[in-house]
């Protein structure tokens, strides 16, 4: 890396005590900030230490002098030196006398952004988050010297308090051919940056602390007209961002959402949950945690669905050796050993409310079993409210092979009553489930039954409300039903669209024209009937193939209807 400061600027505006001070320190080059305050020693902060540079307490005379030599200081109560990074920021009394000067030093670093690099050139908006002196405006001003240079993009950087572009009308060669527009009042930043995308026609923005609901409307505004926005926000992590009503819409805002009866048990969750309003600002997010190590989430989206619904994110984490060799490995969390207290409320019917704990085979005998506390369905009212819930999501998380609710342990063990026990057996097997199947009802945790099946087996109902195992029904033993269920046996989320492992579940005999059958089906379903919301006819099929399609779209949720005569008889979806 090759660092440009211009510290001797900086040193030449200080008292001459304190600069005799810093030009015979051995640390003067690794000098991170000044501070003076009136009657109080003058003192210099470097990376791991402070320590006082002089035993004369700082007077006005010496504050009123190092005023003097500095630019005009801005409602920001920040003022730079004129073609330097440097930052002297003041403290005013009450009647606005400036009483206490913070003389930072700002260094270009270059080579500083090598750990995301790759994701820079991409196009997509980048959102910075980190503590105070983590490095953020450096990196923000080598991500616009790498745009315009590197990667020839029309830039122009939002500078409010001259920090990234240096102060004075000239602006830091450490930002290349990156433009940069000044801000009058800090209050006026929102309306610069919409005038940026307006008048100068830039392909990437920079922008400095986003802090207020207006700067984040105008981000948003921005992204939307396809304009590459790269900024940094107030929060370490991703879940500050979410928690702050005044910045959550970069991340794409929260709302409550009250589900349906069928929504929410078809989900496992309570009545009204927390839901992303829209998609976020910024696509990708980097966790400065660290100088050299980064924590990147590359679909902020997925991140923020995640931690509302309970489940820990897996973002990459970057790293720079001694070597400057970066190091990229994906970050494993923490599994709870405990599920949610209403895992077990989600099969397609339960018999008997009370029956809903389970434990390994032997537990009745113990008489230990623990009762699952009712959640409260609710609606939701007042901040209160919709602050508990959005703790509640940080605390919970999703399905993990360990023990239930009430203890009992993984495989489960199913007595199927009316399923086809090779269907069964083949979703299993290919979506490696911990399921084992037993004929014996008093070893099982649970009843997969077919409901038409049930309802003359009185003796079956009776037996499972005397041993006190619940009862799981399907109205058909078919593979989307049985998948369906099984799932939620075990408290797993619905798998992603096209997942291979389910569509496999589908084909007979997995020869080329059934799977080219259900690919187009999937197709079909997750490219215009769900988004567009239009009916689609497929193309002529076998009664054999059109009935792995017809399953395949129940999988979706949706309907479908086979019209026509042979051989041109063909399938038929609709939208929801």
């Amino acid at each position: 890396m090759q660092i440009t400061d211009d510290l001797q600027k900086l040193i030449d505006i200080l008292p001459i005590e304190i600069q005799q001070a810093l030009d015979q320190h051995e640390l003067r080059d690794s000098l991170v900030e000044v501070v003076m305050d009136l009657g109080r020693l003058p003192e210099a902060r470097f990376p791991n230490r402070a320590e006082y540079l002089s035993q004369v307490p700082v007077s006005q005379e010496q504050l009123n002098d190092c005023i003097e030599r500095v630019g005009h200081f801005g409602g920001d109560n920040r003022a730079g030196i004129e073609r330097t990074l440097h930052r002297i920021s003041a403290i005013r009394n009450r009647t606005g006398k400036i009483i206490g000067l913070t003389c930072r030093v700002g260094r270009a670093v270059f080579g500083t952004i090598d750990m995301i690099r790759d994701l820079v050139g991409t196009g997509q908006s980048i959102l910075m988050l980190g503590r105070p002196g983590v490095g953020k405006t450096t990196a923000l001003r080598e991500i616009a010297r790498v745009l315009a240079d590197e990667l020839n993009k029309r830039v122009v950087i939002i500078d409010t308090s001259n920090e990234i572009a240096g102060d004075g009308d000239i602006t830091h060669p450490a930002i290349g051919r990156a433009r940069r527009m000044q801000v009058s009042r800090p209050e006026l930043q929102h309306q610069v940056m919409i005038e940026a995308v307006e008048n100068h026609m830039p392909e990437a923005i920079v922008i400095d602390e986003i802090g207020t609901e207006l700067e984040a409307m105008a981000a948003r505004t921005i992204a939307e007209r396809g304009v590459q926005l790269v900024g940094t926000a107030h929060g370490n992590q991703i879940e500050n961002l979410i928690k702050n009503p005044t910045l959550s819409d970069l991340v794409g805002g929260i709302q409550a959402v009250t589900l349906g009866d069928e929504e929410a048990r078809r989900r496992r969750s309570q009545k009204t949950v927390l839901e992303r309003k829209a998609p976020p600002t910024f696509e990708i997010a980097v966790e400065m945690q660290e100088r050299q190590r980064w924590v990147i989430h590359e679909s902020v989206a997925d991140t923020v669905d995640n931690l509302l619904r309970g489940k820990p994110p897996t973002p990459q984490v970057r790293t720079v050796g001694e070597d400057n060799k970066v190091t990229i490995t994906q970050e494993q969390p923490a599994v709870k050993t405990a599920r949610s207290n209403s895992s077990w409320q989600g099969g397609e019917e339960i018999i008997e409310s009370n029956l809903t704990t389970m434990r390994s085979p032997g537990w009745r005998e113990t008489g230990k079993m623990l009762p699952t506390p009712q959640v409260a369905t609710g609606r939701i009212s007042g901040v209160g409210e919709f602050d508990r819930l959005l703790e509640e999501s940080f605390d919970r998380f999703g399905y993990s092979p360990t023990p239930g609710p009430n203890g009992e342990d993984l495989p489960l063990h199913i007595y199927p009553y009316g399923v086809s026990r090779s269907q069964l057996d083949q979703i299993i097997e290919v979506l490696n489930l911990p399921i084992v199947l037993t004929k014996d009802i008093d070893g099982a945790d649970g009843i997969l039954a077919l409901r038409s099946h049930l309802k003359s087996h009185s003796k079956l109902r009776h037996i499972a409300r005397v041993r006190q195992v619940p009862i799981h029904m399907i109205k058909a033993s078919t593979i989307p039903q049985i998948t369906r269920s099984l799932r939620r046996l075990l408290n797993m989320d619905e798998p992603g669209l096209g997942d291979e492992r389910e569509m496999s579940l589908f084909s007979r005999n997995g020869s080329e024209d059934e799977m080219d059958a259900l690919e187009e089906a999937r197709l079909a379903v997750e490219q215009i009937v769900i988004p567009k919301g239009q009916p689609v006819e497929l193309l002529p099929r076998s009664p054999k193939v059109r009935k792995m399609q017809h399953e395949l779209v129940e999988h979706y949720h949706l309907k479908s209807d086979s019209f026509g005569d042979e051989p041109n008889r063909r399938l038929r979806i609709y939208p929801a």
